[in-house]
Formats: structure tokens, sequence, C-alpha cells
């Protein structure tokens, strides 16, 4: 891991630890040993969700609850966390193993991702959750600040969800066929049935998440080809 001009400091993160073993807990991946930032992580998850929530609900009267999660699925995804997390120069201060380091595993994106989101656990641990409030509204002050509620598009889930609800068809089911590959790059393949497709439709990821959009998406495209 790099090392820091200052125990407790990250230079772009606009927090400053009191308990710099928080902040070592929260960059160290589990290829590295079992003091890592698994729980942090889970932690952070549920603050940064909380936060992202309720920011956009009080900028955002006028949506629905289905227009605020889709905007808050946008903020809180791998991707755009990986992104941050990248603005931040993560990658540079985790503490990985040696297979994770050869493999490129300060760049990717579920490792910074779940890192950032470990980060901010740790800040709320450290200093509160309204500390914690402060730096994920500081991190994510330029994407709020461009996000453009008319732009979030729908994803394929919801809009197959949609359709079929409209059409007074049952919901969709999704059902997980195989999970292959490494742990740290796994790919899934998932099956979704609709009532007015007679075969179900096949999507595949490098997560569930993904995998089921894909299949969704397919679905849709065959039910409006019909």
């Amino acid at each position: 891991m790099a090392s820091r001009d200052t125990p407790g400091v990250i230079r772009a993160l606009p927090y400053k630890f009191r308990d710099a073993a928080l902040l070592e807990r929260a960059l160290t991946h589990r290829s590295k040993g079992t003091d890592n930032y698994e729980r942090l992580e889970f932690l952070g998850d549920s603050v940064l969700n909380y936060v992202i929530s309720s920011e956009l609900f009080a900028r955002y009267p006028e949506l629905t609850e289905g227009e605020l999660t889709r905007l808050r699925a946008v903020l809180v995804r791998k991707p755009t966390l990986a992104e941050l997390a990248r603005r931040l120069d993560l990658g540079a201060h985790l503490a990985l193993g040696e297979g994770e380091l050869k493999s490129g595993g300060f760049d990717r994106d579920s490792i910074l991702a779940d890192a950032l989101e470990a980060l901010f656990g740790a800040v709320c641990l450290d200093g509160g959750i309204d500390s914690a409030r402060e730096t994920i509204l500081r991190v994510y002050q330029d994407r709020l600040s461009t996000l453009d509620p008319r732009a979030v598009a729908k994803d394929p889930k919801t809009e197959l969800q949609e359709y079929l609800q409209k059409h007074a068809f049952p919901t969709p089911t999704y059902e997980v066929l195989a999970v292959s590959g490494e742990p740290h790059q796994q790919h899934f393949l998932v099956a979704c049935r609709v009532a007015p497709l007679r075969e179900a439709v096949q999507g595949e990821g490098a997560s569930r998440r993904s995998a089921e959009q894909q299949a969704a998406a397919r679905a849709l495209e065959r039910l409006h080809a019909k």
C-alpha cells in the first residue's frame, strides 16, 4: 500500500480520521488479511444509501418514489463509486494480497467501489453520521450538481415489470442457472421467465444484477416483436 504523508489522511478525501486504525481497515482487502474492509463496507453501503436518499428527497420534491429510486441507483452503482474512488486516488492506498496486486486489483471497479463504501462506513464510526453525510456529499458534489433527473432512463427490469403490469401479466421471475469463474471475476448466467413468452430468456454478466438486466432487456425485445 502506498504510504500517506500523515496517518489518518488521504489528501483528496474531505475528512481527517482521528482513529487511523479505522482508515487502515477500510483500505485493506480480504486478500491481505482477516482484519479487512468487508464489515465496514456493509455499514458504508447503508450509510451511503441513506445519505443519497435523503439528499435526493430534499432536492426533488416533485419526483415519484420510482424516479427517486432510479436516480439513487445511478449514484450508488459500482461504476459510479469506482469513478469517485479514482478521483480520490484510492487505489494507491489499498492494501492487497500478492494475487490481487498482480491482477490489477488496485484499479478494479468492484474493489474500488467496495473500498469507498468501507471508507464511508469508517467515517461514520470515526466521526458520526453528520461527518459521514458531509463527507459523502462533498465526494459526490460534482455528480449531484450535474445530475439531470430527466436524463435517467428506466432500467430494463423496471421497464419489463411495468410492461407486464400494464398488460395484466404476472411479474417476471429470475433464476440463476450457473456461476463460473474466480471469486473476483465471476460470470453469471440467468434465466428470465415471463408469462407472454413460451420460453425463458437468458442473460449473462459479471454480476447477478447485470445478468438479470440483460435478460430483461432481451425479454422486452421479444415482447415488442410479438
